[in-house]
C-alpha cells in the first residue's frame, strides 16, 4: 500500500493542475462564449425567437399617462393677466405597438411600419374621459399667430370666420374629445378653402393622428454584418436626412428607432435615437448604474442641452428660430403652427418661463425622462419618456379673439410613455444573462481554488509518504 501512495498523490497533483488549467481557460473562454451568444441573439433575425418577438411585438405593458393643464382664468388671460393652471390627470392609456410589412433586404437592413393603438384604462386613471377641462384653442390662437404678418384685411376675415363657427380662444370640452377629436365646422372650412393649413381632416384632437396610426417607414440595420449597427436607422420614409431644420447636423437621422440599442455599452456610450413625433434625432447621456430585479442597468437621461437654444448651445442653432432654452420649436414640421416641445413643467428650462405661468412645479423625479438599459445587450429594462406640448400665444391685431393676451408659451398637456420588462420575460432575461453567467464565473474560480487546494494537499501528502518510504529503505544498524 505504501508503494501506491506516492502514485496516488501524484495523481491528485495532476488532477489539481488540470482543474486550475480548466478554470483558467474558462476565465478567458466563458466571456467570449457569452459575448458570442449575445451577438447571435441580438441580430434582428426571425430565428431568434425571444429577441425577435420582443422587437416585433413589444411584449411588455406600455402606457401613456396624459396630464392636462386646466386653465383657471381664461377671461383674465384675455385682459393680459398671467395664466393660472392646475394639473389634471393622469388619464392613462394602454399602448399597443406592432410592426407590420416587415421586409428584409440583401444589404443587411430590414424595413417596417410600426402601428400603435391606445386604449383607455379607467382603473389606472385619476378621472374619466368625460371629465371637462379648459385649454387654449389651438385652432384659434395658433392660427392667429400664423397669420400675424398677413394683410390686416385677411386677419379681419379670419376673425369673422372664427365668430361664424363660434370658435373662441379657449376650449372647454371632455378629455376624450380633446384627445381623440371633436367635430369642428372650422376644420372642415379650413381644409376646403385653405388646404394644408392644419395637419388634420375631419375631427380635430391633440392625439387624433396618433391612434391607429404608424410612425412612418423605418429601415434599420439588422446587425448581421456588423453588430455595432444593429437597430440603427438607415432611412425613414426613404429619407437619410430631414428637410425641417436649418443645418445639416440638425437634419441628421441618428441612432436607433428608440426601442433597442447595440450591445456592449459602456458608461461613455450615449443613447441616440430618431423620434418622428419630435421631428428630430435626440441623444441621452449616462447618469448612473443601477439594478432592477437583480439585473444590472445603466440609467440614461436627457442632458440639459437637449432643448437649449442656439445662444446657450451653439449646435442647436439649426433648430431655431428659438425662444428661451428648454423649448424646441417644432413649427417647421407642424405646418408652421407655433407649437413647442419641452420637458414637463418646464423642467431644465429657462426659469423665466415659470414666471409667465402660475401653477407649475418642476422636479427631476416627476418630470425628468430616463431610459434604463441592460448594457450588455442594449435592451431597455425601464423606460419613462416625458414631454410637454406648449402653444405660443400673443395678441394679434385684427383678430379680436386674441384680446390683450400677453406673449406667453402656454403649457397645454404633458404626457409620459412608460413601460418596463416584467413577468416571464424578465425571468428568462435574468436566467440567461445574469444567473447563468454568474454561475459560470463562480464555477471557474471554484475550479481554480479546488485545483490549487488539491495540488497543495497532494504535494504535502506526497512529501510525507516519500519521507516515510525513505525511512523504510534505510538499512538498520546491528546491535
Amino acid at each position: 500500500m505504501a508503494i501506491k501512495r506516492p502514485k496516488v498523490a501524484i495523481g491528485f497533483i495532476v488532477a489539481g493542475v488540470l482543474m486550475v488549467l480548466f478554470g483558467t481557460i474558462m476565465c478567458f473562454v466563458v466571456p467570449l462564449v457569452i459575448d458570442d451568444q449575445i451577438v447571435k441573439h441580438t441580430v434582428i433575425d426571425p430565428k431568434n425567437d425571444l429577441t425577435y418577438t420582443m422587437w416585433k411585438d413589444i411584449p411588455v405593458p406600455f402606457f401613456m399617462s396624459v396630464y392636462f393643464f386646466n386653465v383657471l382664468n381664461p377671461a383674465e388671460i384675455l385682459k393680459g393677466e398671467k395664466p393660472m393652471v392646475e394639473q389634471r390627470g393622469p388619464y392613462v392609456y394602454r399602448k399597443q405597438c406592432q410592426k407590420e410589412n416587415i421586409t428584409f433586404h440583401p444589404n443587411g437592413t430590414v424595413s417596417y411600419r410600426e402601428y400603435r393603438q391606445y386604449h383607455f384604462e379607467p382603473s389606472m386613471s385619476a378621472g374619466n374621459e368625460s371629465d371637462v377641462v379648459t385649454i387654449p384653442n389651438m385652432l384659434v390662437l395658433g392660427a392667429s399667430v400664423m397669420m400675424e404678418n398677413l394683410p390686416y384685411v385677411l386677419r379681419l376675415m379670419m376673425s369673422a370666420t372664427f365668430k361664424t363657427f363660434k370658435e373662441g380662444p379657449f376650449l372647454t370640452k371632455p378629455v376624450g374629445e380633446l384627445m381623440w377629436g371633436y367635430d369642428s365646422g372650422l376644420v372642415d372650412f379650413l381644409n376646403q378653402y385653405l388646404p394644408g393649413m392644419i395637419p388634420t381632416s375631419g375631427k380635430f384632437g391633440l392625439f387624433s393622428e396618433f391612434n391607429n396610426s404608424n410612425t412612418g417607414l423605418f429601415t434599420v440595420f439588422t446587425g448581421k454584418d456588423d453588430i455595432r449597427k444593429v437597430h440603427r436607422v438607415d432611412s425613414w420614409n426613404g429619407l437619410t436626412e430631414l428637410p425641417y431644420w436649418r443645418t445639416a447636423q440638425s437634419n441628421m437621422i441618428n441612432g436607433t428607432a428608440g426601442q433597442m440599442w447595440p450591445p456592449f455599452m459602456t458608461k461613455q456610450s450615449t443613447l441616440p435615437f430618431y423620434s418622428p413625433d419630435a421631428c428630430r434625432s435626440m441623444e441621452l447621456v449616462y447618469q448612473r448604474p443601477g439594478e432592477m430585479n437583480g439585473i444590472p442597468l445603466y440609467r440614461y437621461v436627457a442632458p440639459k442641452t437637449l432643448f437649449a437654444n442656439g445662444t446657450d448651445y451653439a449646435p442647436n442653432e439649426g433648430f431655431c428660430p428659438c425662444r428661451q432654452s428648454g423649448l424646441l420649436n417644432v413649427s417647421s414640421c407642424r405646418h408652421n403652427s407655433p407649437v413647442f416641445i419641452s420637458h414637463p413643467h418646464f423642467f431644465n428650462a429657462d426659469p423665466v418661463l415659470l414666471d409667465y405661468v402660475q401653477g407649475l412645479n418642476p422636479s427631476e423625479e416627476k418630470h425628468g425622462l430616463f431610459i434604463d438599459i441592460h448594457p450588455q445587450t442594449g435592451v431597455p429594462l425601464n423606460v419613462s419618456i416625458r414631454l410637454q406640448l406648449n402653444l405660443y400665444m400673443k395678441k394679434v391685431s385684427g383678430i379680436t379673439e386674441t384680446g390683450k393676451i400677453s406673449d406667453v408659451v402656454m403649457p397645454m398637456i404633458w404626457f409620459e410613455e412608460n413601460g418596463y420588462i416584467d413577468g416571464p420575460i424578465v425571468n428568462t432575461f435574468r436566467t440567461n444573462l445574469v444567473v447563468l453567467p454568474t454561475v459560470l464565473e463562480y464555477l471557474q474560480y471554484i475550479l481554480i481554488g479546488l485545483g490549487l487546494a488539491t495540488i497543495i494537499i497532494a504535494a504535502v501528502v506526497y512529501r510525507k509518504v516519500k519521507a516515510i518510504w525513505s525511512s523504510f529503505r534505510q538499512p538498520r544498524k546491528s546491535q
